[in-house]
């Protein structure tokens, strides 16, 4: 067991106890000195990394310019979507999604990102994941969130598949991140206990910030026992990183250990060459690999589903025209899904026009954080304006 320094430089000397993070196993604690509780909603949120194409995965078919010769070789053809009304359809590849969708449980936001375009992953993403724009201080807006909410066990906020803490989690609210279920453990051999043991006694006086820390990682561990316990269906989903873990999460949240936030990515989607077609491709795969995850996720949670929402967010959209390379180069506006609890169902979108496009991107029209509002909001009771500061919050109505 180590002391660690997080990649947002938590741990440093003068820091505070809930900054301090131990390495547990390929687990990373954040302290804390008290048990979760059973959560009454978990927010999932899956980042597509790499900037998704929102206009491949729910195409406007409806707009005359999304065939007019911008996407001569890339564009979906409308006899082939999925779920279409007298304006968008959802990519062939997410069949795996239409009885979710049929039920009214998947909502598709468009013409929705950041408020100001931002064209660097990097960058992008911080500033989405942070959601503080102009503020210098280090806090993600999953951070915020759990810290307005009853108790502070580090379980609150959970990173699923990796154990980096992605920023929207980073803050003075303890978190915890880990690659799987079997990885919130001490490392080594201990099957009679006496390690452990050796080890509680060994910090149970210590009043340092790594002591503090240690003996929260040891309760983190006894608390985090219903979900090793719980069934593995990992069998049951797509073999790919988005799988295994939303399976993860699936058997984190069946474990009713208090988590309320859980964080997952998928990637790349960065998609400057050889994208694909309605035939198969790049885009294809990830759009398949993304319907079939969530669709068996959903699937797997059994009676905690009905207090389980999932949304997708992604750092930008891609540019409306297609570039030399059967590809399409970094743009603006994308579309965010939203699925499970509380979700009003069906396509949502203040449609700017691709004809009118911001230097061939697609206008955003509606800040994403208007839909995460609308979440934390209704599903959490939280107050806006601590999670979003500076938002004029105004109701997208893709929640019920």
């Amino acid at each position: 067991m180590q002391a660690a320094v997080s990649r947002r430089g938590l741990f440093t000397g003068a820091m505070a106890l809930a900054g301090a993070t131990t390495v547990v196993g390929s687990a990373v604690v954040t302290a804390s000195p008290a048990r979760a509780a059973s959560a009454s909603s978990v927010l999932v949120v899956v980042s597509l990394r790499g900037a998704a194409d929102g206009l491949s995965l729910v195409v406007p078919h409806g707009d005359p310019t999304y065939y007019s010769g911008v996407r001569p070789r890339i564009a979906i053809p409308a006899a082939s979507l999925l779920e279409k009304d007298g304006f968008f359809g959802l990519h062939p590849a997410m069949t795996a999604l239409q009885p979710m969708w049929q039920a009214g449980q998947v909502a598709a936001v468009h013409a929705t990102g950041l408020p100001m375009a931002n064209r660097s992953h990097f960058a992008a993403m911080e500033e989405m994941e942070d959601a503080d724009p102009g503020s210098s201080a280090r806090v993600g807006w999953l951070n915020r969130l759990v810290s307005g909410t009853p108790g502070t066990s580090p379980l609150q906020g959970f990173s699923a598949g990796t154990s980096t803490i992605p920023t929207s989690l980073v803050g003075p609210t303890p978190t915890m991140s880990a690659g799987g279920v079997g990885d919130v453990q001490l490392p080594g051999s201990d099957s009679d206990g006496r390690r452990r043991r050796s080890l509680e006694v060994l910090w149970n006086k210590d009043k340092s910030t790594l002591g503090r820390s240690m003996r929260s990682t040891f309760e983190a561990i006894s608390t985090f026992g219903p979900a090793k316990a719980a069934v593995d269906n990992r069998s049951t989903y797509p073999g790919t990183g988005l799988g295994r873990s939303l399976s993860t999460a699936a058997q984190i949240i069946r474990g009713d250990v208090g988590v309320e936030v859980i964080t997952v990515d998928q990637g790349n989607w960065d998609m400057h060459t050889d994208m694909g077609n309605a035939g198969g491709g790049w885009m294809w795969r990830n759009a398949e690999d993304l319907a079939s995850s969530i669709a068996a996720f959903f699937a797997d949670l059994g009676t905690q589903a009905s207090k389980v929402t999932l949304v997708t967010l992604s750092e930008f959209g891609r540019r409306v025209v297609e570039n030399d390379s059967n590809g399409t180069d970094h743009g603006y506006g994308n579309v965010m899904f939203v699925a499970g609890a509380g979700v009003r169902g069906g396509y949502h979108a203040n449609w700017p026009g691709l004809a009118k496009s911001y230097e061939a991107d697609l206008t955003v029209t509606t800040d994403y954080r208007q839909v995460l509002a609308d979440i934390v909001s209704t599903r959490f009771g939280a107050s806006v304006s601590k999670v979003f500061p500076g938002l004029k919050w105004q109701r997208t109505n893709v929640m019920l």
